[in-house]
């Protein structure tokens, strides 16, 4: 049965690829992972919150997708936009407890979930807000925005120009390197094309750094 949870394999793939990654999880931030990807896998069934429906794919592209870019966080305050169900958020804040993270999505059923997500996992460091970026004002600024296949990378610079301080990084998972997007944009726009690795992942991927500071 494809969407089976086998825990044993999922763990498995989990600690083996967050090793390839250079990452040194400890028992507790692996079990946390688990149980996310445990609510994650039963919520799916109801709420349709992703379109990967086996678990152990879910490991491969949702966990070890979101930790690639745990090299790259700097900061002490993240702003995750259009983090559907939490991704790359949740995975983040559960292994950089020292950063303070705002998972924000316009999808208040995927909202719902993360909030849950938050209660169960007992994330202190991360809060969930139920906007649209091009609204949102928070009460207090951001290191780093970081968004997962969220629009377009001229959209969201636009998008985010009242959210960013001129020393706010913002980094845009990709797919691909968006050539056709990377061109239209402004020359002041300091851009670094960050190619990434995914363990148990075909494919390219690759981060796109912005940053006025260059």
């Amino acid at each position: 049965m494809a969407n089976h949870f086998d825990e044993s394999a999922c763990r498995g793939r989990l600690q083996q690829g967050s090793e390839m990654l250079g990452l040194a999880l400890a028992d507790e931030q692996v079990e946390k992972l688990l149980q996310f990807l445990t609510l994650l896998a039963k919520w799916n069934r109801a709420y349709n919150l992703t379109a990967v429906r086996d678990p152990l794919e879910m490991v491969s592209r949702h966990l070890l997708d979101s930790l690639a870019v745990e090299p790259h966080l700097e900061g002490r305050r993240c702003l995750d936009m259009g983090t559907g169900p939490g991704l790359p958020g949740i995975p983040l804040a559960v292994i950089r407890p020292e950063i303070e993270f705002v998972l924000l999505d316009s999808n208040i059923k995927k909202i719902r979930f993360v909030r849950q997500a938050i209660l169960e996992l007992g994330l202190n460091n991360v809060e969930a807000v139920h906007t649209r970026v091009e609204v949102y004002q928070p009460e207090n600024g951001f290191d780093m925005l970081i968004s997962r296949a969220f629009t377009s990378l001229p959209n969201m610079l636009d998008l985010t120009a009242g959210l960013r301080r001129s020393d706010t990084v913002l980094l845009a998972m990709k797919a691909t390197v968006p050539q056709d997007e990377l061109q239209t944009l402004e020359a002041e726009n300091n851009c670094r094309i960050i190619p990434l690795q995914v363990p148990y992942t075909e494919g390219q991927r690759c981060l796109i750094r912005f940053s006025q500071a260059g």
